[in-house]
């Protein structure tokens, strides 16, 4: 089975030294980092620099701000792809592999009133291609990948299904710039959860796990088997991260998922 990961913020401890001890007791094989925005993410470089001189494996960061660059305002998108590019930057330095983002996350929902955003899905386009672009010419400067996330349609009106990022990528031709799947995600969006990954297997770059009530694997009704048998025949080789809620108590709920994703596989 591929790899699996956990995001700090779930693991216990106070430290990623003490996190990493507990991951690795439970089954995991890294710790996926939450890269806030504001610079904040590179503040922690010194923390991240002794992290990994101790032994932790931090192969990604997935992002956390409160602007994204398919973002409406130019001024907001434009800082958006700065901090991108700064993340991207310091997990490099790091040695990790990259840096996973939605295209926006709460900006506009076509379906929620008023239903009509105030740029076509053409001006949509354009703004994304010319962001993956950028970032993506960043990434490969600095020999790490940019993750495009597909988020469901409530959160983001632009890139809900994998199809559709795999589109986009197609256009902007960059090898740096790779599809995140999200279990979650895909399950509200996608017709086929093992279909789908198999269709943009060339794209394919990084697998956020997690249930479909968002809880942790096995607690929902996700077809596991059937989705871990699709990455293996796909020859998937990168991470498995989980990125959920908890349902019981935290530590347990935590520790309960490497076991019960080798049995389904």
């Amino acid at each position: 089975m591929t790899k699996l990961a956990c995001q700090e913020q779930l693991l216990p401890g106070d430290t990623l030294e003490q996190k990493w001890e507990f991951a690795v007791r439970s089954g995991y094989d890294g710790i996926e980092l939450r890269s806030r925005g504001d610079f904040a993410f590179r503040e922690r470089l010194p923390e991240l620099r002794r992290a990994a001189a101790a032994g932790v494996v931090m192969p990604t960061a997935c992002v956390e701000m409160s602007h994204f660059f398919g973002a409406f305002d130019d001024e907001l998108r434009a800082d958006a792809i700065v901090q991108l590019k700064s993340q991207l930057s310091v997990i490099a330095q790091i040695g990790g592999r990259g840096v996973m983002t939605p295209a926006s996350y709460g900006m506009f929902s076509r379906r929620l009133p008023p239903f009509e955003p105030p740029r076509s899905e053409g001006a949509d386009r354009e703004v994304l291609l010319a962001g993956l672009t950028e970032l993506g010419e960043h990434a490969a400067r600095e020999g790490v990948s940019l993750y495009l996330e597909p988020i469901n349609r409530y959160e983001d009106h632009m890139v809900n299904r994998l199809g559709q990022a795999a589109d986009l990528l197609r256009e902007v031709g960059l090898a740096s710039v790779k599809v995140a799947a999200d279990t979650y995600h895909m399950n509200i969006e996608e017709d086929d959860l093992p279909s789908a990954l198999v269709a943009i297997a060339p794209y394919l770059g990084h697998v956020h796990v997690s249930e479909s009530n968002r809880f942790q694997p096995g607690t929902g009704h996700v077809d596991w088997p059937a989705v871990l048998a699709a990455l293996t025949a796909i020859g998937y080789d990168g991470y498995l991260s989980l990125e959920c809620r908890l349902r019981g108590e935290p530590a347990a709920a935590v520790a309960s998922v490497p076991p019960f994703l080798r049995r389904a596989s």
